[in-house]
């Protein structure tokens, strides 16, 4: 179960270094205002949430004691992602606050990954 665990985290840590590494490779573009989604971002975003939502489930299943809080808004910050990712996948540009605020909603979730404790 451990090696099925240790699996899924660093499939985690691939789809947010996916949806991360979609925008900044878009940032020069975000400041002359083509920024795109690119198909890296949304396939980063929903890898996070298939992966997070089994991990939660084994490590719960286990009998291990998981932040129901922190899960949550980590989980509704996603899903914020997730939505501005799905909505403008088809768009040729995205206005720089809707992209910027991916990106800042993609950071804050690693960061409430590794600070919340």
């Amino acid at each position: 179960m451990d090696v099925l665990i240790h699996l899924l985290v660093g499939l985690h840590i691939i789809g947010i270094a996916s949806l991360l590494g979609g925008f900044l490779t878009q940032m020069k573009a975000m400041g002359a205002g083509t920024a795109r989604v690119v198909p890296a971002m949304l396939h980063g975003a929903l890898t996070m949430l298939v992966t997070g939502v089994l991990l939660v489930g084994l490590h719960q299943a286990q009998g291990h004691h998981v932040n129901n809080v922190k899960i949550g808004v980590k989980l509704a910050v996603l899903f914020v992602v997730l939505a501005l990712v799905y909505v403008k996948r088809d768009e040729e540009t995205l206005d720089k606050g809707i992209f910027g605020a991916i990106g800042g909603l993609t950071t804050a979730n690693i960061f409430i990954a590794v600070l919340w404790t």
